[in-house]
């Protein structure tokens, strides 16, 4: 319906509804497509489509780099109230980076792209891409930081749930029980409440604001 110029467009999935335990998955994702994806091809003509699973599948399956069990990991795991959709674009897009991580980001949501990270003047991270099933998970494979840094994987997995998207996060591949370990894994916990308060508010807490 066109109304002075602008276009007003209703939408309907029948036979869906309330009591359905699929249906707040279902809502959430169609609220990203139209409100979204399609507003986006529609204003600028490039959407958000989800890529195609085979091509995301095979890239993942090639790259992907078995967790060595002799080694220490990082875990997290936390809901965020918003489709995964919207936090997949949060973990792969510059724009969804810099709102959460930090500002001074450039990434591309491409297999093999290196992504760089600056924190303060004169440090910054770079990651390469090693991994990314669209809207399900996402890797990186650290190659410049700090050198405990250096090596080891930055997993994100995402699966919908009712309320949002339930993230599981883990960071493979450390030699040991370090000071650098423990300040990493605090540090990520602030950083998660960043990515939390970005895709939920529009708003989060980047470095160097995170430990605010």
């Amino acid at each position: 319906m066109e109304d002075e110029g602008t276009t007003t467009l209703h939408f309907t999935h029948r036979g869906l509804n309330s009591q359905m335990e699929c249906y707040q998955v279902c809502h959430d994702a169609w609220t990203y497509y139209i409100a979204d994806s399609l507003r986006q091809l529609i204003l600028t003509g490039l959407g958000q489509p989800t890529p195609k699973d085979e091509i995301a599948l095979g890239a993942m399956d090639e790259n992907r780099i078995p967790h060595d069990p002799g080694t220490k990991s990082i875990y997290h795991r936390l809901l965020i109230e918003t489709p995964v959709e919207t936090v997949y674009k949060a973990l792969t897009t510059a724009e969804g980076l810099a709102g959460w991580w930090t500002p001074d980001t450039k990434a591309k949501p491409e297999i093999g792209a290196i992504l760089r990270f600056g924190f303060g003047p004169s440090y910054f991270k770079n990651m390469e891409v090693i991994s990314l099933k669209p809207y399900s998970r996402v890797e990186w494979r650290c190659v410049k930081a700090f050198e405990e840094w250096i090596g080891t994987t930055l997993t994100f997995e995402l699966e919908p749930q009712q309320k949002g998207c339930m993230l599981l996060f883990h960071h493979d591949g450390w030699a040991n029980y370090s000071a650098e370990f423990a300040s990493c894994s605090f540090d990520w916990a602030l950083f998660f409440r960043s990515l939390k308060f970005f895709c939920e508010k529009g708003k989060g807490f980047p470095y160097p604001e995170f430990n605010v």
